[in-house]
């Protein structure tokens, strides 16, 4: 059953359902995206936040500290009793030490912004994919346009042109806002992946710095 079309002038006074039903088919896999975005976007602040409330920047010195003064034991016990992501990299780190600091370091802090990174591609995708969507809503509600036009008598068939023109502006408006809505938290994700870069990189660096002092022997690269 083909839904009823409002003329143009009235699209901006429909309610949501509306606006859906008179989206065309596309509208569902547009629908599909952004709840995908939501979701992941959800998920991911609240990552964000569990990690922002865990981070303990004094544990991370105080380990720096007790490796300075050759208190590795008392740093693992230190950081191991932490849920900062930075101490948990340095325990793997001076726990392997024996073999290889620098690759132990480079291994755990891959780990750590692996889960950072978690989901950023998901919500890339999704801000590429709707309004991609969109312009295929575009396509289709245009194609209906020139199809009703084809048939000769316009008048006759007035209501299915503005429904077709109005199929495509709304999947195209669609589209775009759920890539422009969602690049927002994207970007402030990406944002806070690098901000964990720089505090992992700084606790490279001064360990680094740290072991210097014992000697270049003891002085492998961990950054």
């Amino acid at each position: 059953m083909h839904l009823p079309t409002l003329p143009l002038a009235f699209l901006m006074g429909m309610s949501p359902m509306e606006l859906f039903a008179h989206g065309g088919p596309i509208m569902w896999p547009i629908l599909l995206v952004s709840f995908i975005a939501i979701t992941v976007v959800i998920e991911r602040l609240m990552f964000l936040w569990r990690e922002n409330a865990h981070r303990e920047p004094e544990v991370v010195e105080k380990m720096l500290e007790k490796v300075e003064n050759q208190d590795i034991t008392g740093a693992l016990a230190l950081g191991g009793r932490s849920k900062d992501y930075v101490a948990r990299i340095m325990v793997y780190a001076l726990t392997h030490k024996d073999h290889s600091l620098a690759n132990a370091f480079t291994r755990a802090a891959n780990q750590e912004l692996n889960r950072f990174q978690q989901g950023l591609a998901i919500i890339d995708t999704c801000i590429t994919a709707a309004p991609l969507l969109g312009l295929l809503g575009t396509v289709v509600g245009m194609m209906n346009t020139f199809g009703a036009l084809g048939t000769g008598d316009i008048a006759a068939n007035a209501g299915q042109i503005t429904g077709g023109v109005g199929e495509a502006l709304i999947a195209t408006s669609c589209g775009l806002a759920i890539a422009i809505i969602a690049l927002l938290p994207f970007n402030l994700l990406n944002s806070r992946v690098e901000e964990a870069r720089h505090h992992i990189s700084d606790a490279a660096n001064a360990l680094e710095l740290i072991l210097k002092k014992s000697g270049p022997a003891n002085c492998p690269r961990v950054s």
